[in-house]
């Protein structure tokens, strides 16, 4: 029922769909984004060629960024490819941590990262698909250099995994790599405007934090805890709380003073709304999945370990289109 209405929403006025919304009904209904190349088998395919390293972005994004993905759709057609590579390098970065057993190989790997922008910048990128296209969005958006370097640099920061000491800690990492992304993004849609990289900064953080909590049930069953170490302590909860799934209800205060934060940051984006550029917008539908968790934890006690909270919201590609359509975020 829900992809019906995709598809009919998709009709809405014009009577067909954009060749984003297009794209976003075929992601709902699982079928490939981007067509097969006629007359070539399916291993030749995926070697690489024109359009290949689009496709190899583009279905990193869905298998490991999925809302991200669908949010991707809905950017405008001259914009989406960069965004794709973009997010694709972001996804590429986070990714690192989890797929590594010691520090050291992760060093390697941000390394990697580091100079292939270096080499990016001197229109030499390395044979990568991701690398690739995130050098012709450079080309083509004049991307700022700093700002892709600051989120390697975070990353990187982050291999340790340990607890954030306090909220400020958290909010922190977020802008610089979140709310980087999206102030990258925004260069990518033609964006320059204080109030865009104002909201962008805040939604960012949120997104940050929100990244946390959902992360805490896979933490845990790796024996870690990254949340704020200062609420932790203020509600007399340990690590070992949560390495137990614990759902006492200073276990569920600790994830209600986290989640508020988030539901600050958003608040105070969306209170500058009317001082934003049309054109901003898309770069913040992200809202759209944050605000769907917030209200999930809410619905369910802020029970942090509750199984609904990792099941797919097979709606949000129709709430993700109509807040386009109606230009909110």
């Amino acid at each position: 029922m829900a992809l019906l209405a995709v598809a009919r929403c998709c009709s809405l006025r014009s009577g067909a769909c954009s060749r984003s919304r297009q794209l976003l009904v075929a992601s709902a209904c699982g079928r490939p984004v981007w067509p097969a190349a006629r007359g070539r088998s399916a291993v030749a395919s995926r070697r690489p060629g024109p359009g290949g390293e689009a496709r190899d972005c583009l279905e990193l994004l869905r298998k490991r960024d999925y809302e991200g993905f669908l949010c991707s759709l809905l950017l405008p057609e001259k914009s989406r490819t960069s965004a794709v590579a973009l997010r694709a390098f972001n996804v590429e970065l986070a990714q690192i941590k989890d797929s590594i057993t010691q520090k050291t190989i992760g060093l390697m790997r941000m390394q990697f990262w580091r100079k292939a922008v270096e080499d990016i910048y001197c229109d030499n990128p390395p044979h990568q698909p991701v690398a690739i296209e995130l050098w012709k969005a450079i080309k083509r958006h004049k991307l700022t250099k700093r700002w892709l370097m600051k989120i390697i640099d975070e990353r990187e920061k982050n291999l340790d995994d340990r607890a954030y000491l306090n909220i400020q800690e958290l909010e922190t990492y977020a802008e610089n790599t979140y709310s980087t992304l999206l102030y990258l993004t925004l260069q990518i849609l033609g964006v320059q405007d204080i109030h865009a990289d104002h909201v962008a900064s805040h939604i960012g953080k949120a997104q940050g934090i929100i990244t946390c909590l959902r992360a805490t049930p896979y933490h845990s069953k790796r024996q870690k805890v990254i949340l704020p170490m200062d609420i932790c302590m203020q509600h007399g909860v340990s690590q070992e709380d949560f390495i137990r799934g614990n759902q006492e209800k200073n276990v569920r205060d600790v994830i209600y003073n986290i989640a508020s934060q988030a539901h600050v940051h958003l608040e105070h984006a969306r209170a500058i709304r009317k001082d934003v550029p049309g054109k901003a917008f898309p770069a913040f539908l992200y809202t759209v999945a944050m605000e769907d968790y917030l209200y999930k934890i809410q619905k369910v006690d802020f029970n942090i370990f509750h199984p609904s909270l990792h099941k797919k919201n097979t709606l949000l590609p129709l709430h993700l289109y109509i807040r386009s359509w109606r230009k909110k975020y």
